[in-house]
C-alpha cells in the first residue's frame, strides 16, 4: 500500500524519537536552533551548533547521538521514495549527496537559516491539513521548494561542477552498489567499473570531478564504516569480521584497518566504550 503523505514527511519531537529500523529508507534532516548535539559517522565525530543543518542521506551510517540539555531543533524524516517520485529536474542531487557523505553538516548564514526555518515550518503547518484533497501533491511541491533552496545554499558554498545526466546516473548506480554492500565481496576498482560497463579510469575521473575524491576513496569509505560498525559489536570475533568482508587473511584485514583508521582493529575495539 502506498504511504500516506503524513508518513512520507515525519516531524520528530526529539532525537530520542528517531528509530533506525522504523525510518529505514528515510533521509534525516536536523536544523539546530538552540544548544548543541554530536554524533559519530564512520570513525569521525561531528559537533553541531545553532545554525547548522545536518542532512544524513543514510542515517544508518551515523551513531552515538548525544545532545545538550537545552538542545532544540527541527527534526524531520523524509521518505527517499517520496523525494525520488518528485522527479527533480536537476543533477545536483548526486553532487550534494556525495558531498554530504563527506560532511553532513551545512553551515547556514543568517539569511539561509531564516529561509530553512520558514520552509520547514510551512511544511509542518500544512501537513496537518488532512482534509486537503490534493495533499500528496501539495506536500510534494512544498518539499520540492525546500530541496531546491537547499541545493542553492549548498551550491553557493561549494565549488559547483555541472554533471551530465549520463554521469549523474553512473554515480547514482556506483553509490547504490556501495549501499548494497558490494564491498563485502570485492573492493577492486575494476570490479565496480565492470559492473557499470565503463573503464576504471573513467569511473575515477567522474568521481574526482564531482566529489574531489577518486572511486577507491568511496569504496574504502563504505568498507571502513562497515568495519567500524562491526568492531563496535564486541561479541563478533575479529577473524569473523575479516571473513565476512572477504579479506584473504586476517593479517590483510589488520593492515587494511591500520591504513584506513590509523590503528589495528584490536586497538580500535579496545578504545570503544
Amino acid at each position: 500500500m502506498e504511504q500516506s503523505a503524513w508518513d512520507k514527511i515525519v516531524f520528530l519531537n526529539s532525537l530520542a524519537d528517531y528509530r533506525p529500523v522504523r525510518y529505514a529508507g528515510y533521509v534525516l534532516h536536523i536544523l539546530c536552533m538552540k544548544g548543541g548535539m554530536s554524533f559519530t559517522c564512520g570513525y569521525a565525530r561531528y559537533n553541531v551548533v545553532p545554525g547548522d543543518y545536518v542532512i544524513m542521506p543514510n542515517p544508518s551510517l551515523a551513531s552515538e547521538f548525544s545532545e545538550s540539555g537545552d538542545f532544540e531543533a527541527i527534526i524531520v524524516c523524509l521518505s527517499e521514495r517520496f523525494i525520488t517520485s518528485m522527479s527533480i529536474r536537476s543533477n545536483y542531487g548526486i553532487i550534494g549527496h556525495m558531498s554530504l557523505l563527506l560532511n553532513p553538516i551545512i553551515k547556514l548564514s543568517p539569511r539561509d537559516y531564516k529561509i530553512c526555518v520558514e520552509d520547514l515550518q510551512r511544511i509542518k503547518e500544512r501537513i496537518a491539513d488532512e482534509s486537503h484533497l490534493f495533499r500528496d501533491e501539495m506536500m510534494g511541491y512544498l518539499l520540492l521548494a525546500h530541496i531546491l533552496d537547499l541545493y542553492d545554499i549548498h551550491a553557493r558554498n561549494k565549488m559547483f561542477h555541472s554533471v551530465s545526466e549520463r554521469n549523474a546516473d553512473l554515480l547514482r548506480r556506483f553509490i547504490g552498489l556501495l549501499y548494497d554492500k558490494e564491498y563485502a565481496g570485492s573492493r577492486s576498482l575494476s570490479y565496480y567499473a565492470s559492473r557499470l560497463f565503463i573503464t576504471p579510469h573513467y569511473l575515477t575521473e567522474v568521481c574526482k570531478k564531482v566529489s574531489g575524491m577518486p572511486a577507491t576513496y568511496w569504496i574504502d569509505r563504505f568498507t571502513t564504516h562497515e568495519i567500524t560498525r562491526l568492531l563496535s559489536r564486541k561479541e563478533i570475533p575479529l577473524k569473523d569480521i575479516a571473513d565476512r568482508l572477504n579479506f584473504s587473511s586476517f593479517s590483510h584485514f589488520s593492515r587494511y584497518v591500520q591504513r584506513q583508521i590509523g590503528m589495528p582493529p584490536s586497538k580500535y575495539r579496545s578504545l570503544m566504550t
